[in-house]
Order: structure tokens, then C-alpha cells, then sequence
């Protein structure tokens, strides 16, 4: 049954109630997808009584459709590119390398943000659950998982409200368990499967981090 989300918060309440398996246990950390994913994490990490951090990762926007991702970057030098797409649209090189480097400098000043001095967790061993907001072609999320791969955790799990089915299928190839509420075909946006959906700010980003990791 279809179904639209009031906003994040909502939508972060009920994914908690389909990752009940992780709740209480000591090896699961909650990872966000910043900025949006921030707020429907904050959900699950409290439900679940498990650590809140992020994953920053940059979408590589086509030139003149940013929206259209032709891949993703992630700590680590992880650089994940939908070349398919880039043939298709005869992208160039040097364009790609361009917004690369402008993508690479706004993710460097996002970490600084969002996890200042604080270290990366250690994963080994660790059941992590990849949170966003929506999944339209899920390279971000291919970007996180790789970023994350490189700590060894025992488990990778994408959870998410929305995503389209094509996603889905290619990132359970990537994941463990890909966990989400809604497989809407068409997608069309992941606007429209939320009645509020306004872009989070840095400031939201890092008052629920704080409030998640002081409880």
C-alpha cells in the first residue's frame, strides 16, 4: 500500500519498527547519510539504543542537471561513477574531474562539521545500518558502503523510507540487508513520498548528533 511520510521524523519511526532485531545490542552502530538521512537516523538510533555517527558522501551532479547523479565520492578516495551514463551523455573528462574536486572540498568541510576532532569508530566486527531519506539510484549509497567496507564490519545494512526498485535490487548485491518502507514505481522524486521535506541544515545535523550521543 502506498503511503507519504509526514517529514523525516515520521518516516524515521517507522523504519525503526522493521530493524527491531538490532535493538539493545552492543556490536550495531547507526550510520547517516548527511543532511537528510541525519533525521530519520536519529529515529532509529534512539529505538534501537545504538550510537548515532555519519557517513559523509558527495553526489557527482551531470553538468547543467545537478540533480542527476553520474556517481558519488565518500572518504577514503572512494569514487564511484555510473559510466553508462557519462558515455551516454559524452560527459568529458576534465568536467568530471572539475566537479570532483569541488565535490571533494564540500564533503572535506562537511566531515570537519559534522564529526570535528571526534574519531572514527572502530567497526571491526560491527553490524553497521546505512540510513537515508530516499534512494533514487543508490550510488551515494555505493559510495558509503564502500566507505565503510574499508573498517571491516561484520554486517552492512541500507535502511531507507523510499527507494526505487531498481536501487534496491543493485545495492543488495553491494549490502547485507536492504531494509526499506516503500518501492513506489515510478519513483518520480523522493520529495513527493514526504508532505514535509525541507532541506536540513548543518546546525539540525549537529544538534541531533550531539542530542543522540549524550543520551
Amino acid at each position: 500500500m502506498k503511503m507519504r511520510f509526514h517529514d523525516r521524523t515520521d518516516a524515521g519511526r517507522h523504519l525503526a519498527q522493521k530493524l527491531l532485531d538490532y535493538a539493545h545490542r552492543k556490536d550495531v552502530w547507526v550510520f547517516a547519510l548527511p543532511r537528510g538521512g541525519v533525521p530519520v537516523a536519529y529515529e532509529i538510533a534512539t529505538v534501537l539504543d545504538a550510537p548515532l555517527e555519519v557517513c559523509v558522501v558527495r553526489k557527482l551532479g551531470v553538468p547543467g542537471q545537478e540533480e542527476l547523479a553520474m556517481g558519488a565520492i565518500a572518504p577514503g578516495n572512494i569514487c564511484i561513477l555510473n559510466r553508462g551514463m557519462i558515455q551516454a551523455l559524452e560527459i568529458e573528462s576534465h568536467a568530471i574531474g572539475q566537479i570532483t574536486a569541488q565535490e571533494l572540498q564540500e564533503l572535506k568541510r562537511r566531515d570537519r562539521c559534522y564529526r570535528g576532532d571526534r574519531p572514527f569508530p572502530n567497526l571491526q566486527g560491527q553490524t553497521v545500518i546505512l540510513v537515508d531519506d530516499g534512494i533514487a539510484t543508490g550510488f551515494t549509497c555505493r559510495a558509503a558502503i564502500a566507505a565503510v567496507k574499508q573498517h571491516n564490519p561484520a554486517r552492512i545494512i541500507i535502511a531507507t523510507p523510499v527507494a526505487s526498485s531498481d536501487a534496491v535490487a543493485s545495492l543488495q548485491t553491494q549490502a547485507d540487508q536492504v531494509v526499506t518502507l516503500l518501492q513506489p514505481s515510478p519513483l518520480r522524486s523522493i520529495s513527493i513520498w514526504y508532505e514535509q521535506f525541507e532541506q536540513t541544515h548543518d546546525r539540525e545535523v549537529c544538534d541531533l548528533l550531539a542530542q543522540a550521543n549524550t543520551k
